[in-house]
Parts: structure tokens; sequence; C-alpha cells
């Protein structure tokens, strides 16, 4: 259990954000760079610029939450699809994570995290373990239910969750009758980027070096772990739990896997598989539900 929730929890974390971002009715091809990005300016600040490693995860805040802005300021003002945006913030983020890194350090790769001050207590917090029954499980599986907790009741108990689901069924609409839209659009796109940035921050308080590839191609899989837990790819509907319980779906499979000791380059088999399953179970049960008599 402690080696599959450790899988599903990273994964989740970032699900659950994806999540909202399509029940809103858009997509984040950025959010797996994005992810890498936020865990190198961590390694950059902490020990390239020497400061205190909270310093860094601030800025790696600060730094996401731009990003996170300008997708979504970009994608109200212009009117394109979220899709090509963040394609082509993903591409940038690529090349920037590549360059920038071997700029400071003339590798590929940023070393030496345990060395910045503060670090310990980062690492109590982004990435210590937990017993249970004398088992250790990551801490980053208590920060996985804490943001499915939140993002659920955000969902389901808020003004804001109600701007989500009708933004994402129909933005004009929900315009037309008062619905913040653009808002709610922007904030989104900055909850997927948030959750990259704690996402990141774990990876590099964990690892305590970082490649400039970290999280690229990581996108789809998220997309995947929403998908597979309800969400719909025309959004305005879905839910973080759901979202959730993908991800944990996720885990269990590639972990399952090699405890099988099937050959591991079937998973990416089994992962399209289950794509298209739950794609296709989602679309029966709209149709089953739009044809319900009420």
């Amino acid at each position: 259990m402690a080696n599959w929730l450790d899988v599903a929890s990273v994964l989740g974390i970032m699900a659950v954000a994806v999540a909202l971002l399509m029940i809103g009715g858009h997509f984040d091809l950025s959010a797996g760079v994005m992810t890498g990005t936020t865990a190198l300016t961590v390694a950059v600040v902490a020990v390239e610029l020497q400061q205190n490693i909270w310093v860094a995860i601030a800025a790696a805040l600060v730094l996401a939450l731009g990003i996170g802005a300008f997708n979504g300021w970009l994608v109200t003002r212009t009117g394109l699809p979220s899709f090509i945006i963040t394609l082509g913030t993903f591409l940038m983020l690529q090349g920037l994570n590549l360059g920038l890194t071997k700029a400071f350090t003339g590798t590929v790769q940023v070393r030496g995290l345990a060395d910045a001050p503060g670090y310990h207590s980062a690492e109590l917090v982004l990435a210590s373990t937990v017993e249970v029954f004398g088992q250790p499980f990551r801490i980053a599986v208590l920060w996985w239910l804490l943001v499915t907790a939140l993002a659920a009741w955000v969902l389901l108990r808020t003004r804001f969750g109600n701007w989500v689901f009708a933004t994402g069924g129909d933005e004009v609409a929900s315009r037309n009758v008062g619905v913040p839209a653009r808002r709610t659009t922007i904030v989104l796109f900055m909850t997927t980027a948030t959750a990259a940035w704690l996402v990141g921050s774990i990876t590099a308080v964990r690892l305590t070096s970082v490649q400039a590839n970290t999280g690229t191609g990581q996108e789809l899989i998220y997309i995947v772990a929403a998908v597979i837990g309800g969400c719909l790819l025309t959004g305005g509907y879905g839910s973080a739990v759901g979202a959730a319980l993908g991800a944990l779906i996720f885990g269990m499979t590639q972990q399952g896997i090699v405890y099988l000791n099937w050959d591991a380059d079937w998973f990416y088999f089994f992962l399209g598989a289950m794509l298209l399953l739950a794609v296709l179970t989602n679309r029966l049960v709209r149709r089953y539900a739009e044809a319900a008599p009420r």
C-alpha cells in the first residue's frame, strides 16, 4: 500500500487540480513541465543563489502563480483553445528549463539541495514519512488527502464551485446570468499552477537534485487520471474525489504490473485501455442520464 499510495499521491495532487480545470472546460498541457519548472526554481535559488530553501519555495510559488495567471489571461482574452495556448507554454517552459539549468550549472541537473539552509525543516513538511503499523508512508499522501478534501469542498459547498460547473457547462450562458467566467477561468489556471508548485517542491526536496526534463510528459497522465475518475472532456461535469480515485487506480496499476512480474513496457497499453474504457463509460452514462425521464 505504501508503494502504490506514494505513486498515487503525487499524481493525485495534480489530477485533482487538472480535474477542476477540466470541469471548467479547459486543459493545461503545461501542467507537467510546470512541476519541473518549480522544482528547478527551488533548486537553483537554494543551491546556485545560496538562499534559504523556504525563500526558494516562495519564489517558485510566485513564478507558478504568474505562469498560471498568464495562461488564464491569454485564454480568456484571445478566445483561442486552451489546448493551443498551454501547448505553447509547455514548449517555452521546456526550453527554459533546459537552457537556464545549463546556464547556471553547465549540466542538465541541479544537485546539492540537501546542503541548503532550511532543508531539514522543508524535508519534514514535504518529504518526511509517517509510520502506520510500522510501515513508513510518505507525507505526500496527507497532502493529497488535504488537497482532495479542499477541492471537493470548494466544488460542492461554495459559490466558486457553482461558477466552475456553470463555466464548463456553457460559458456564454453562465456569463449571461452573472457568472464571472473569465475570472473563474484565470483562478482555475492559477490553481493548477499552485498544485504544480506543490508537486515540484515535494519532488525537489525528496530527491535533493532535479533534472531539466522533470515532469515532461506527465500532463497527459494527469488528464487520464481525471477522465478515469469521471471528468468529461467537454467540461461541466466531474469531481475532485473521482480524480483522486483515478490517480489511485493509476498508482495501483503501475505498481501492480511490477508485482505481477509483467513486462513494464505494457504499462502504457493498459493506461490507454483504461482511458478508452473511461471515456466510453462516461459517454454511455451521460446518454442514459439525458434520456432518463425527469
